[in-house]
């Protein structure tokens, strides 16, 4: 891996980790396409730390303030009557499909599931999905009025993402649109039960990512380094711009921009363009 190829795919993890569009097909696909190889899983999930350090430091308070409230739950029953006792456990709860699935998974995640046939089909599809739920979700509860239903429902759904092309965001976000939430809700769910998958799953990745002896693309330390850092910059402006698009505007546009480019990606495959494995 050059370094404008670490560089540039740390840009991409940071642009896309939290849009409803999968970072980890995002980062497949420009591997493949303008560099014609692949960087690999490993990669996605290592440089995803620096995606979920930006989450930690933008929702630092509100963070800090569900741990210390879980905590103090344990010795208290008034605590533990609280709502951000209850969405603490909701996250822990909503955490357990993904990790269960990605360790039960983890060969086929790694091989097959990079298919580009099959992150292409994922986009458009679950694209789909995401513009039907936007349609008839009725988008009445806020987050306070999370139930132990919608953090198994929506940690399910997060699960899907070990799919690239899926989105882990874009799932979440459809279930809880499906669910009832508001927007918001969806998504400010989404980013807290994101960081215990994501923050132990780039962990885990790490010995994988510094194993130079696989194919693909293979960055060196200073290189990895660089790009988790890139991801963390700019994904805390992604989280901001989202947060602020969401209160305004409908997803629609995530779902035309995820259809076109798996029809892209399709069209590319078919004429043999760009190569699927």
């Amino acid at each position: 891996m050059s370094w404008l190829e670490a560089i540039i795919l740390g840009l991409v993890q940071g642009l896309t980790e939290f849009l409803p569009v999968s970072s980890s097909g995002h980062l497949r696909i420009v591997s493949e396409v303008f560099f014609g190889d692949d960087a690999g899983a490993a990669f996605t999930a290592v440089t995803q730390l620096g995606t979920e350090a930006a989450v930690l430091v933008y929702f630092a308070r509100d963070i800090a303030h569900l741990a210390a409230t879980w905590f103090r739950g344990f010795g208290s029953a008034e605590v533990r009557g609280m709502q951000d006792y209850r969405i603490a456990w909701l996250v822990i709860l909503g955490t357990v499909p993904i990790g269960v699935l990605g360790f039960l998974f983890e060969d086929a995640i790694q091989t097959t599931g990079r298919n580009l046939w099959l992150i292409a089909t994922m986009l458009i599809a679950f694209g789909l999905v995401l513009g039907v739920a936007e349609r008839f979700g009725r988008q009445r509860r806020p987050l306070e009025r999370l139930t132990v239903r919608d953090g198994v429902a929506m940690g399910f759904a997060q699960a899907l993402a070990l799919v690239p092309g899926v989105s882990r965001s874009g799932g979440t976000i459809s279930a809880g649109l499906f669910l009832g939430l508001t927007r918001q809700a969806a998504v400010r769910y989404s980013f807290l039960l994101a960081i215990p998958a994501v923050v132990a799953a780039g962990i885990f990745q790490i010995p994988d990512v510094l194993d130079t002896s696989g194919p693909g693309l293979q960055p060196t330390v200073g290189q990895m380094v660089v790009a988790t850092l890139v991801a963390a910059a700019v994904g805390y402006a992604a989280i901001a711009w989202l947060l602020r698009f969401v209160e305004r505007h409908s997803v629609y546009v995530f779902v035309v921009y995820r259809v076109t480019l798996g029809l892209v990606v399709l069209a590319l495959l078919g004429t043999g363009t760009i190569s699927a494995t």
